[in-house]
């Protein structure tokens, strides 16, 4: 068993696929462009993040929380969004994984099951359990979730970075 502790934002994640680079202010822009689609966050609990005000809002919690990534497609260098580790527990071998958001062209293309590997299997080097937030009407995020094997485990009220608490799942995923 291991007792290492976790880098939340290691320099790169990647596999065959899939790219993650810590975020960087220098981001911003690009990613905007990505999150500006009212489509990625219908069936968010904060359905307004295309609005450039309240993405800013989202961005700097990630740029705060240190262990945000920008996700590229690594045979086009595009960017395909965002997600991060975050609530890391050492002590009870733990983490979330979330915030995780898509451009629409990444859908249904089994992107994200490439990016949730990458990130379960350096996570599961450190800890025993990832954990994710998903909404309580964010079907598609349930449906992926449980795909990867996660299996929901509480309701809870969920407060974003300087948002309104907000109804969620916990999923939990063990080693």
């Amino acid at each position: 068993m291991s007792t290492s502790l976790l880098n939340l934002q290691p320099e790169v994640l990647e596999n065959e696929f899939v790219k993650l680079v810590p975020l960087q202010q220098t981001d911003f822009e690009g990613l905007f462009k990505v999150a500006s689609d009212p489509l990625v966050w219908e069936q968010h609990p904060n359905k307004n993040r295309y609005e450039r005000e309240v993405f800013q809002n989202f961005f700097e919690g990630a740029m705060e929380s240190k262990g945000a990534f920008l996700i590229l497609d690594k045979s086009t260098n595009e960017i395909a969004g965002s997600t991060r580790f975050y609530e890391y527990e050492p002590e009870n071998k733990s983490i979330f994984i979330g915030y995780t958001f898509y451009g629409r062209k990444f859908w249904g293309t089994g992107f994200n099951s490439h990016v949730k590997k990458i990130m379960l299997d350096y996570a599961f080097d450190a800890v025993d359990k990832v954990q994710f937030h998903v909404g309580a009407e964010n079907y598609r995020s349930q449906k992926a979730v449980g795909k990867l094997g996660a299996t929901k485990v509480e309701e809870i009220d969920v407060a974003y970075y300087n948002e309104p608490s907000r109804h969620n799942f916990v999923y939990e995923l063990k080693k």
